[in-house]
């Protein structure tokens, strides 16, 4: 089993991606298309086109990581294609891998301390919506 820290960032990328790549081909992807670093210790999310089957791509110290779940039955809530990376919450990933629709779910406007970490703007989705709500339904509250 592998943990991770609240303040890893969590990317998921809309739309459907070939989950035939491995380990090179994610790292590629990462590197190319979206402009990341692979090695950098955030997490990459990927599903494919039938949404049956979920890939997450990292790094640690000790290498490479790319782990799997596919559905048996059902399929993931997963964001449209649009902005290529949203930003998920070490929470929303929970949710997201124990089956719950992040479209129904609703944050809760509480208190951070000041020069706690605050989600960002660039190509990230705020916290206060899904990753999959409505571009107008997008706004911090």
């Amino acid at each position: 089993m592998f943990s991770f820290g609240s303040q890893t960032r969590i990317w998921l990328a809309t739309g459907a991606t070939d989950l035939r790549r491995g380990f090179n081909g994610l790292l590629a992807l990462i590197a190319h298309d979206f402009g990341r670093d692979p090695l950098s210790g955030e997490l990459y999310v990927f599903t494919n086109r039938r949404r049956d089957l979920l890939k997450i791509f990292f790094c640690d110290t000790g290498g490479l990581w790319v782990c799997a779940k596919r559905l048996e039955a059902g399929r993931y809530r997963w964001p449209q294609p649009g902005e290529q990376l949203v930003t998920l919450s070490p929470a929303e990933l929970q949710l997201l891998l124990s089956g719950i629709d992040l479209r129904q779910t609703q944050l809760r406007p509480w208190w951070r301390p000041p020069g706690a970490a605050a989600p960002t703007a660039a190509a990230a989705t705020p916290r206060s919506a899904p990753p999959d709500a409505p571009a107008d339904a997008r706004s911090d509250r």
